[in-house]
């Protein structure tokens, strides 16, 4: 079996994959970088869809104090306060780095400073962008950087990571077992350190926004490598999912600057909704709260024919409409619509993971030599992520991930892998080949999503998230059962990848199905209608989880990371988000 020695090996081809390899090569051009990714670097992941933009304080009117501010208040103040304010005082530097350095040209305004629109959610217009296709230009000049540094940044594409290497004691990751999609063949790759940047498991939702190779891959090899969890049960739906069918546009984001200019939610009775949910801030209240009305008028039957609601621009006019949101007019157009003319049927879609990893400001997560940026990581975000903040955090801590990496690298030996946990490996995941006879794994994946959209979905209670967890057990066992049908195919064998795709949503899934039953309240993306009250009292608190043994989950809490704003500050405002 060949392997890679190398000094960093980093998972993911986003910003935030691509920010942390210029980062350890800046910091040290003498390293060697391994950045694998599972597609096609610069063509797959989410980053490259983000339309929407960049949160930054630019505006000397604004203040990383009140972006601080509203970052934990719609993140339903459980953030760890120390990512937080991470996010929002490294991101005018990773701006200035993106368009000084990388090469990105954000949109300016008359005056040729930058322009910056509204999202929801925001106390200022502070969202830098590309008009609303700002994610291609961000991912396209990042890759341009990588290129550029090919003779030491190693780039293996259509190669996935199969699971995660650690030494004896099980507290250091060493490299990871890996399969080249192309040609079948499994190698090693023997790194001091590992940075995960992979990007969540959102796409095991029936309704879900994400590419369909991102699967919580990273997510699911950490926790079986003995990683801790944090805030898992907070997993975002956005409120203007594309509904289109059986199209593949079908959950893909109509972006949040759509509701920022002044767009209306309307129901199937042509009534604007969000008075009824949140008055004042109407259809720029919060992601979590604007996707949770849309999906109660639907259950209330005020949905359109197709269990949707609408999103009308018509009243801002066309011209304007087709002048700010040119990508989206085009999206819609694909399915013979007319956003600048007429309502577009929407719906809530899975968006987006705010638990993940846990992490602290520089990336390290419980184990050592693992370092994890990005949508893998939680705890940046709390209960609900704002929009603008994602593709933020992507490069924010990306940058971070490939600073530490490059210091680690420099101070660590490489250490040897265990050769019996290679096989190990290597055994969990061609056993599927050996069979001629098993479980057909197309309907367990088709049962998730369905199962994940009702029972641990918008709107949640015990007793579905009991069943959810009971039987996303029972589909990991079912899935370990699986067979690959056409067993002589090694190359690109997407049944194969499809197996391990659908094992790590189960294990993904079962961690935020254990966590929303955990919390007996109602917070940010996390609403239960048997504890529909926010509860100050007992609930600032983060629940974290991790494998302690043959996959079972371990859970505790802790209180909030409050190193800014106090937990009884908290209390005593009483403020609402």
């Amino acid at each position: 079996m060949n392997e890679i020695k190398t000094d960093v090996l980093i998972l993911g081809s986003g910003g935030a994959g691509l920010f942390a390899a210029l980062h350890v090569y800046d910091n040290n051009p003498s390293l060697n970088v391994v950045l694998a990714t599972k597609g096609l670097i610069g063509k797959c992941g989410c980053s490259r869809m983000v339309q929407g933009g960049l949160n930054v304080v630019l505006n000397p009117a604004d203040s990383v104090d009140k972006h601080f501010m509203d970052t934990i208040k719609g993140g339903g103040f459980v953030n760890n306060q120390d990512l937080a304010w991470t996010l929002v005082n490294d991101a005018p530097k990773t701006v200035h780095e993106l368009e000084v350095k990388v090469g990105c040209f954000f949109d300016r305004a008359e005056d040729g400073k930058i322009h910056q629109k509204a999202f929801a959610g925001q106390s200022f217009d502070r969202t830098v962008h590309v008009a609303d296709l700002s994610g291609i230009q961000i991912i396209a000049r990042l890759t341009d950087q990588i290129f550029r540094r090919e003779e030491k940044i190693k780039v293996l594409e259509e190669t996935r990571a199969l699971d995660l290497l650690t030494t004896e004691e099980g507290d250091r990751v060493v490299g990871a077992v890996m399969a080249n999609i192309r040609t079948g063949e499994i190698f090693v790759v023997n790194a001091k350190v590992v940075v995960v940047a992979t990007g969540g498991a959102a796409s095991m939702y029936k309704i879900s926004a994400p590419s369909f190779d991102k699967t919580g891959d990273g997510m699911a090899m950490c926790f079986r490598a003995g990683a801790e969890f944090v805030d898992m049960e907070m997993l975002q739906f956005h409120p203007t999912g594309l509904l289109a069918g059986q199209s593949r546009l079908s959950g893909s984001v109509l972006e949040e600057g759509l509701r920022g200019a002044g767009g209306y939610m309307i129901n199937g009775l042509g009534e604007r909704y969000m008075e009824r949910y949140d008055p004042e801030r109407m259809e720029r209240s919060t992601r979590d709260r604007v996707a949770r009305a849309g999906y109660m008028e639907i259950m209330a039957g005020r949905g359109t024919e197709n269990e949707g609601v609408m999103i009308d621009m018509t009243h801002l006019g066309a011209e304007f409409v087709e002048k700010k949101f040119p990508g989206m007019c085009e999206r819609v157009k694909d399915i013979g619509k007319d956003l600048a003319r007429e309502p577009v049927e929407v719906s809530p879609t899975a968006h987006f993971q705010m638990g993940g990893v846990k992490i602290d400001i520089h990336c390290q997560s419980s184990l050592k030599g693992l370092l994890v940026a990005g949508e893998d990581s939680g705890g940046v975000h709390g209960a609900n992520r704002l929009g603008g903040n994602g593709i933020c955090e992507s490069t924010v801590f990306g940058r971070r991930a490939g600073d530490t990496a490059a210091a680690l690298a420099e101070q660590e030996v490489l250490r040897p892998y265990r050769q019996e946990q290679v096989e190990e490996i290597k055994r969990r995941w061609l056993k599927f080949y050996k069979r001629t006879d098993g479980v057909d794994i197309y309907p367990i994946r088709d049962e998730i999503k369905l199962l994940m959209w009702e029972k641990v979905g918008v709107v949640r209670d015990g007793k579905k998230l009991q069943e959810a967890v009971a039987r996303l057990d029972e589909l990991l066992e079912m899935a370990g059962q699986a067979y690959v049908a056409n067993r002589t195919l090694s190359r690109y064998n997407m049944e194969w990848n499809d197996i391990i795709n659908v094992t790590n949503w189960i294990t993904v899934g079962r961690l935020v199905a254990n966590g929303a039953l955990l919390r007996t309240e109602s917070r940010g993306s996390h609403y239960r209608t048997d504890y529909v009250d926010t509860d100050n009292q007992n609930w600032l608190v983060n629940i974290f989880l991790k494998n302690k043994g043959n996959l079972e989950i371990e859970s505790f809490t802790k209180p909030i990371v409050a190193s800014r704003f106090s937990a009884e500050e908290i209390r005593k405002a009483n403020i609402k988000y």
